[in-house]
């Protein structure tokens, strides 16, 4: 009897060994603490690393265990996470099949039609044979995975729109001549574009948890040391990753640590007030800004270990919440997260500390304008 050999996994560059573009990595590590939030939209110019991080992340997280076999990457201890045939096979006394794979990675094409992302009904066999045959598409095989879509400002609405449904309801439903068939489809979904291409429609700019921007690298050392990163990693991806496998490691238990113990953050009353006044007094519609930044300061707070949320906390993933919900004006040149931090400092108190300190640094008793970044 022969063993067969297991071909080594491509090496993929290091989510820890990434420079810069702080505001994505953050983005990105909350939404994998809390995949509530209905997904992440990182816009940025080319060549500013979105891809490299994205794929760094799906290589970062732990090995899921799945039922052996299954389409749908069915969790063997979740019923919530299981296929109707996985569930029927344990409700009737079956031992499952366990096996142990890499957090699925799936990239939804440009061109791909709904039926290759949804999945689709034999119809013929259903009506000759009396039975189901769904063949399924890219949902059910992101599903406890990551579905990245470049440049999904350039996908069709509808698609974008089945795309962020099942992202935050967790199950893809297919119906077809009245056969209807319902699978879950719980999934990182990350969305990356360019905006010198075009923006997405503001109802499903809203529909995206939390919007990340990202700008190239301007300090040369910092550009030096990307370079010198990358460099390094395409000599000798084996040794690169071996050298920074200990924060590899140490990211993943710290974020294994906090989907533990996410459900016992607590954030005050008074603190869930403020985040609404905050969305009420920047006028922006609907609740989902108010949940997502409760939602991911209570993220960010079980990510550093700790059990309270604070002001802080706050500060860090408001802007990320809810830059890309505000009403666009195109008269107005101030940035839109400018404008969140500045009603945020007002609505918490903390505009006189932020005047202090500019008249303090002015030195001449005259206040200056700074803006945040």
């Amino acid at each position: 009897m022969t063993t067969a050999r297991i071909a080594p996994r491509r090496a993929v560059f290091p989510f820890t060994a990434i420079v810069g573009q702080e505001e994505m990595k953050l983005a990105l590590l909350l939404y994998v603490i809390d995949v509530k939030f209905g997904g992440v939209m990182i816009m940025g110019v080319r060549g500013t690393g979105k891809s490299t991080t994205i794929r760094a992340l799906a290589d970062l997280l732990p090995e899921i265990a799945v039922v052996a076999e299954d389409a749908f990457n069915s969790d063997p201890e979740d019923p919530e996470l299981m296929s109707n045939a996985v569930k029927a096979a344990l409700e009737a006394g079956e031992t499952l099949p366990v096996a142990k794979k890499q957090v699925p990675m799936i990239d939804l094409p440009l061109g791909a039609t709904e039926d290759r992302v949804c999945g689709t009904i034999d119809i013929e066999k259903a009506l000759s044979e009396g039975v189901k045959a769904f063949e399924p598409g890219l949902l059910a095989k992101a599903n406890r995975g990551i579905l990245y879509v470049d440049e999904v400002n350039l996908l069709d609405d509808h698609l974008v729109d089945v795309l962020l449904d099942s992202a935050a309801s967790g199950w893809n439903t297919v119906e077809r001549e009245g056969i209807s068939i319902r699978h879950p489809a719980r999934f990182v979904l990350v969305g990356s574009g360019n905006p010198e291409e075009g923006e997405l429609r503001p109802q499903l700019l809203d529909r995206f948890g939390m919007h990340a921007e990202i700008r190239t690298v301007k300090e040369p050392a910092l550009r030096v040391e990307i370079v010198e990163q990358r460099s390094q990693f395409d000599q000798d991806p084996q040794a690169f990753l071996q050298q920074h496998q200990p924060q590899q490691a140490q990211l993943q238990q710290k974020l294994v640590s906090a989907q533990e113990g996410l459900a016992s953050v607590k954030i005050d009353h008074g603190l869930r007030v403020q985040i609404s006044q905050v969305c009420s007094e920047l006028d922006v519609d609907g609740l989902r800004g108010d949940i997502v930044t409760n939602r991911a300061a209570r993220a960010l707070t079980a990510f550093e270990g700790r059990s309270e949320v604070t002001v802080s906390d706050i500060r860090r993933v408001i802007t990320l919440c809810l830059r890309h919900r505000l009403r666009k004006d195109p008269l107005e040149s101030i940035d839109s997260g400018y404008k969140v931090e500045k009603v945020f400092n007002q609505v918490f108190g903390l505009e006189n500390e932020d005047h202090s300190m500019a008249v303090l640094q002015n030195g001449a008793g005259q206040p200056t304008t700074s803006r945040a970044r």
